[in-house]
């Protein structure tokens, strides 16, 4: 749920409880990558799949009480504690009755196949919780980034729901295709995809979570999607990984260690020692 606090320049936003694939703090928003799964820390959580920890304070104590940890993580040592917690749907009471009317589809038959494996109260809560803190009853952004975290916790749970439609939380995949190309495809609850990345890494564990969101879709005769070039290639068209950068096929990578020349072969780095 959205925790909204203020007084002097301490005013944050909290992300769902139950939100896992991402995590979005205001004033402005961003977006973290996986790759930073429960390497972060602050007033947004430590975005590690795990809510009953998120409280946990500047000086890494873990705190039940949103304003002790709030008041925690101000910038300025000289600024007065937060001493009371702002409630969305108070301060804007003509968005409640929006926001149940909303947030009621996850508790509908829409989800009805996961009820049973996620309880849905909580998530229904936050949901209320969060669209109360959106600006007007246009903007759904709140409303879906909540029902998302619920059809996220159903994936977890493997129970796949097809939730969104041309008229509640559209995605639209074809943002991201070429002109005349059909590529990028939206998939409910996410799918195994081949990577360059993962075939030339194979001692990397890296691996493609399986979210909800825009996947590339590569016919059988270029089955694998390069990352780097963002188009579908064969096994040969890969190049390799070193230290984590990336080196198209056919380049030379910079000299390291005791190697003349490093040069790129299918889906390795290859090594010409020195002379």
């Amino acid at each position: 749920t959205i925790k909204k606090f203020k007084q002097g320049n301490l005013t944050g936003h909290r992300p769902s409880p139950t939100q896992s694939s991402e995590v979005r703090c205001a004033l402005s928003s961003f977006v973290l990558s996986q790759m930073r799964i429960g390497k972060v820390c602050g007033l947004c959580g430590n975005f590690d799949d795990n809510s009953n920890n998120d409280f946990t304070t500047r000086s890494r104590l873990l705190v039940h009480e949103p304003l002790e940890f709030g008041n925690s993580w101000k910038h300025d040592p000289m600024c007065p504690d937060v001493t009371a917690e702002i409630q969305p749907c108070d301060v804007d009471p003509h968005r409640h009755a929006w926001a149940k009317f909303k947030c009621e589809l996850i508790k509908s038959d829409t989800f009805k196949s996961c009820h049973a494996k996620v309880d849905p109260a909580p998530f229904y809560e936050a949901c209320v919780h969060d669209a109360c803190s959106c600006d007007s009853g246009g903007d759904c952004e709140c409303f879906c980034s909540a029902v998302a975290a619920y059809g996220q916790a159903c994936i977890k749970a493997m129970a796949c729901v097809f939730w969104r439609t041309p008229d509640i939380c559209p995605i639209f995949c074809d943002y991201y295709n070429a002109r005349n190309e059909c590529t990028w495809h939206y998939e409910p609850c996410g799918r195994e995809i081949k990577t360059c990345k993962i075939i030339t890494n194979p001692s990397s564990n890296f691996s493609v979570p399986l979210l909800e969101g825009c996947y590339p879709s590569c016919p059988p005769e270029y089955p694998i999607y390069d990352e780097y070039s963002k188009k579908c290639v064969t096994e040969d068209h890969c190049g390799c990984y070193m230290n984590g950068t990336y080196y198209p096929p056919s380049t030379e990578v910079p000299t390291i260690e005791n190697c003349k020349r490093w040069y790129v072969e299918i889906k390795h780095c290859h090594c010409v020692l020195a002379t």
